[in-house]
């Protein structure tokens, strides 16, 4: 019989045997990608939580530490921030009820927010005449996204701090998140950290993969 060289277990492969050993593995690699979205979607499911999927493009998920958080807000401002925590918790904040929608075709109705509006913010650290975009970077590297300035001050644009009338969880962005009501979901960046006024456009994650830069509820296919 012509056989195959001995491998290092010792062990004799056989033509046959060896000839269904390759076709099983290259089996595997067609459907490798299948079952990883099985598994993509059998853990969304496990992380459903009222309706919502949780998402991340990350391992692990940020960890809020009060005692070391610090909030930087910055660029082309009079006056840059460097905030801790329980500063960040001290500004003013308003509530409001909004729906949340994912480009992948879900959402969620009412969820109710309580957190700082834009325009607060802005009032904060006085953008200067050139700035005209919002830059958010997360807790979760690499991710960043971008608003125009006239996005960030729409009148339902918060930095939540809460959801459902509790403090945000951890997958749910804590302890600061974007809420970008009008637009689909990869927007409202979670586990916000920093947030620069910029003079330039800058490109976000999922739009440095192809989504749509105005990700608009209705008007965009996010890809």
């Amino acid at each position: 019989m012509d056989e195959r060289p001995t491998p290092e277990s010792g062990l004799r492969i056989g033509r046959a045997a060896f000839l269904g050993t390759v076709a099983a593995g290259l089996a595997g690699i067609a459907i490798a990608p299948r079952l990883d979205r099985f598994w993509t979607r059998a853990s969304e499911a496990l992380l459903s939580d009222g309706g919502w999927r949780i998402y991340s493009v990350a391992s692990p998920m940020p960890r809020f530490d009060p005692e070391v958080y610090r909030l930087s807000i910055g660029g082309a401002v009079r006056r840059p921030a460097d905030l801790g925590w329980d500063e960040v918790a001290a500004l003013p904040a308003e509530r409001q009820v909004s729906d949340f929608h994912c480009v992948t075709g879900w959402s969620v109705q009412d969820v109710r927010w309580r957190g700082v509006r834009g325009t607060a913010l802005s009032a904060l650290v006085e953008p200067l005449p050139e700035a005209r975009y919002v830059t958010f970077a997360s807790m979760e590297e690499p991710y960043t996204d971008q608003l125009t300035l006239e996005q960030f001050h729409l009148p339902d644009v918060l930095l939540a701090t809460h959801m459902d009338d509790a403090p945000l969880s951890r997958e749910h962005g804590a302890p600061l998140r974007l809420v970008v009501p009008a637009m689909y979901g990869y927007k409202s960046v979670k586990w916000v950290r920093a947030i620069s006024f910029d003079t330039e456009p800058h490109t976000g994650y999922w739009e440095a993969r192809g989504y749509s830069t105005d990700a608009w509820v209705g008007d965009s296919n996010g890809l």
